[in-house]
């Protein structure tokens, strides 16, 4: 295509919320491609073509720059295209020489500005054809966030999760039709949210605020062991903490949680940042459902579980940034893939409680070396009508960057 493709970013306020250049530019357009509701706010004496988008949508996103040719073409976009839009998608998958974007006012700008929030402390939360068990890891006591939903239902289902996770005295605002003529917000209490469905373009506003008794779930890797379902093959909270740290979680990269047990290391791995990526690998299918069920609950359902034994699952995954192995470290070829598999940069962490599993991170500590430190951890437990200490078995953890 000669010339990039147009994404103009239009408010529920329509054609008059528009700046000139938004204007010239559907003005001057051969085809306007956009949903039925966009393309209706553009008045009739605009003359290009109107193609409404198709369902599902991503094949002609994809088609674009060949759909027209010769053409100028116009795509119309809810608000900023660049904020969870269409503009974000045309420039992943076609690169940003090919787009040229005029934003119009975001609606979390819009709903900020109603509600006298500051943006930069806000939090936002795009949900927009995604599970509302993402907004777990946000819902933290004192936190401001705007959450971005697609369907009438999205207000109702995060003041059910709300109120499921002990967060049922948060204050919800949904503002509806933000910055037109039809503008208007509710509010209530997750709790006692009393409305099953809202306006389809609507942003919600959540103050959260926790129930009495309530234990906050941080970020920061160390979640408390019972917030796993486990049947026993679980990293403990401090082996975990210690070992999150030395896989040096950073956002967008990737995790292999090799013989995940449970998954608490790629799920904490994927709570430290809404872009971290991890893919567990499990070879007994009661505890992937675990993990799978775990992930959802605790706000990552993008978790990757992979059902199979490591080595031989490892093949064809998506090359790690980071591989932990926190099982099976003996079995023959499961330390070499995983090291063959890091780039340079890349980290390898392994664990070990057997003697057996000691020698071999040993070895490879002596062939390309790293950090080899024991941790043992002891818990205070009653004996008899006084305390003492009760030791847990010592772990051994081996890190190396490649």
């Amino acid at each position: 295509m000669s010339a990039p493709v147009v994404v103009v970013g239009i408010g529920a306020d329509g054609w008059d919320g528009l700046s000139p250049r938004a204007r010239r530019a559907i003005e001057d357009a051969d085809v306007l491609r956009g949903s039925a509701r966009q393309l209706a706010l553009v008045p009739p004496e605009v003359g290009a073509e109107r193609v409404p988008w198709p369902s599902p949508m991503g094949p002609a996103l994809d088609a674009l720059p060949s759909a027209h040719p010769g053409r100028r073409v116009v795509v119309l976009a809810s608000g900023d295209p660049m904020l969870a839009g269409v503009g974000t998608s045309l420039v992943r998958l076609h690169g940003a020489g090919a787009v040229e974007v005029v934003p119009h006012p975001s609606s979390v700008t819009l709903a900020c500005a109603r509600l006298g929030w500051s943006v930069e402390g806000t939090a936002v939360v795009p949900l927009v054809g995604r599970p509302v068990d993402l907004l777990a890891p946000h819902a933290t006591p004192g936190r401001r966030l705007l959450v971005l939903g697609s369907g009438t239902g999205t207000p109702a289902e995060i003041a059910g999760r709300l109120t499921g996770w002990g967060y049922g005295a948060s204050r919800l605002t949904v503002l509806a039709q933000l910055g037109g003529p039809a503008e208007r917000a509710a509010t209530g209490t997750a709790a006692e949210w009393p409305h099953a469905e809202t306006d389809p373009l609507a942003v919600t506003a959540v103050e959260v605020v926790a129930d009495p008794g309530t234990v906050p779930l941080p970020t920061v890797p160390g979640l408390p062991d019972g917030a796993f379902a486990d049947d026993g093959q679980l990293t403990k909270r401090e082996v975990r903490a210690v070992t999150v740290a030395r896989l040096v979680p950073l956002p967008g990269q990737l995790l292999w949680d090799v013989g995940a047990g449970a998954g608490s290391i790629g799920i904490e791995w994927m709570r430290v940042h809404p872009t971290c990526r991890a893919v567990a690998v499990e070879a007994r299918p009661d505890r992937a459902a675990r993990i799978r069920d775990n992930a959802r609950r605790l706000g990552v359902p993008d978790l990757r579980v992979v059902e199979g034994r490591a080595p031989d699952a490892l093949a064809g995954l998506p090359a790690p940034d980071a591989v932990f192995a926190g099982g099976g470290a003996t079995a023959p070829g499961l330390l070499e893939a995983c090291w063959t598999a890091l780039a340079p940069g890349g980290r390898l962490v392994a664990n070990a409680v057997t003697v057996e599993t000691e020698a071999v991170l040993a070895r490879w500590f002596a062939g390309v070396g790293g950090d080899l430190v024991r941790l043992a951890v002891q818990r205070a437990e009653p004996v008899g009508g006084f305390t003492g200490w009760r030791a847990a078995m010592p772990v051994t953890i081996w890190s190396v960057t490649r």
